[in-house]
């Protein structure tokens, strides 16, 4: 008789998850969290590098690949400072915040694809804008540095630009033909990313996005859509929409991004009870993400899913917290700071796959950021 033991452990696992967190201790986790991501920054003032964690890791032509992650990462680190708000006074905060931002203003503008079929620049453009409008908020009474902010956040819209697939949207591989406008499939969660960084550009006079890098985006990750909101994980997988990755245990780590994307540009369909479904589905599937927590090798757990799909995940639930009524927002903050608490490490980082030495600075950042929706 086959052997069981892995789906009933799978089903306990997937379990809802309720534990209740006292606003004191999210304090205090996003704290550890915040002196973890000081203790783990570089001298230069960024975070991570190309060091070997493991024996086998993904494909990362150097030395354009480790740019765009080191510059990623660091943006946001950037964001999760600003965001935890112990930053705000003088101390080691503000000087490790400094030193990030100095950092992403000098590279951002010198990231790059790494090769002709490796895109991962996208996301730290992505990323660095998200970082770059936070900052200019901060920095109201500096005219001429929210001026160089705004030409930085000029030359990532430009790359975006530059990047966008011809289909529309992004995708952070081009394995078809490598041309100089990438022929790669749009991603459903890529687009999902940029167009959540696009949106938080409008808010700073002076910047902006093409409406048409806009609207091709929006109906990219629209034509990858399904009817009950699990998403595709690229258009060229348009042709196998039951394939495991595609289905809804697949979908819970960029469901929450795709929803979120969509609702924040205007879509009526991505209703509140759509966005109550889909976290409620986080929580009681959660399960299907966390098996492949920790797995080093991608898309090895059951529904292919990936280990980075996690703090990914719950982050864009974080954001998804700002599109729900009072009560439903309570509600699924306590379960998201309960999840997220329960996995921090001891040494108060947080991280779901082993990439070179990026990971705990990247699941950190996601973990501050999603925990500081949640107090």
């Amino acid at each position: 008789m086959r052997n069981l033991l892995p789906v009933f452990l799978a089903l306990a696992l997937a379990a809802p998850v309720s534990v209740f967190a006292e606003s004191e201790e999210v304090d205090q986790a996003i704290r550890r969290g915040v002196d973890f991501l000081l203790k783990d920054q570089n001298d230069n003032g960024s975070w991570g590098s190309p060091r070997q964690t493991k024996g086998l890791n993904i494909y990362a032509p150097v030395p354009g690949a480790h740019h765009a992650f080191r510059s990623a990462i660091t943006a946001m680190s950037v964001t999760a400072l600003i965001e935890s708000g112990l930053a705000d006074k003088p101390g080691p905060e503000a000087d490790a915040l400094a030193a990030g931002e100095t950092y992403i203003l000098e590279e951002l503008p010198k990231v790059r694809r790494a090769a002709a079929d490796a895109m991962y620049n996208v996301w730290t453009h992505a990323y660095g804008l998200q970082a770059l409008v936070r900052m200019h908020k901060r920095s109201t009474k500096d005219p001429e540095h929210q001026a160089l902010i705004r030409e930085v956040m000029a030359t990532q819209i430009d790359r975006l630009g530059r990047y966008e697939s011809v289909d529309g949207g992004w995708g952070y591989y081009d394995f078809r033909v490598g041309t100089a406008r990438p022929a790669s499939s749009s991603i459903s969660f890529v687009g999902a990313t940029v167009l959540v960084a696009f949106h938080e550009v409008r808010e700073i006079e002076g910047v902006e996005v093409p409406q048409e890098l806009i609207d091709r985006a929006i109906a990219a990750v629209n034509r990858q859509r399904k009817s009950d909101n699990s998403y595709l994980y690229g258009e060229y997988m348009r042709t196998r929409p039951m394939y495991g990755i595609n289905r809804a245990g697949g979908s819970l780590g960029r469901s929450q991004a795709c929803n979120y994307a969509l609702a924040i540009w205007g879509d009526e369909t991505i209703t509140t009870e759509v966005i109550d479904e889909w976290l409620d589905r986080l929580w009681k599937r959660n399960g299907w993400l966390d098996i492949g927590r920790k797995r080093p090798i991608p898309h090895e757990a059951w529904f292919s899913v990936a280990g980075y799909f996690y703090y990914y995940g719950h982050y864009y639930a974080g954001l998804c917290l700002e599109r729900l009524p009072d009560d439903l927002r309570e509600k699924h903050a306590e379960s998201l700071a309960g999840v997220l608490m329960n996995l921090q490490e001891k040494d108060g980082s947080w991280w779901d796959f082993p990439f070179y030495s990026y990971h705990q600075a990247y699941g950190t950042a996601f973990a501050i950021q999603t925990l500081s929706r949640c107090r």
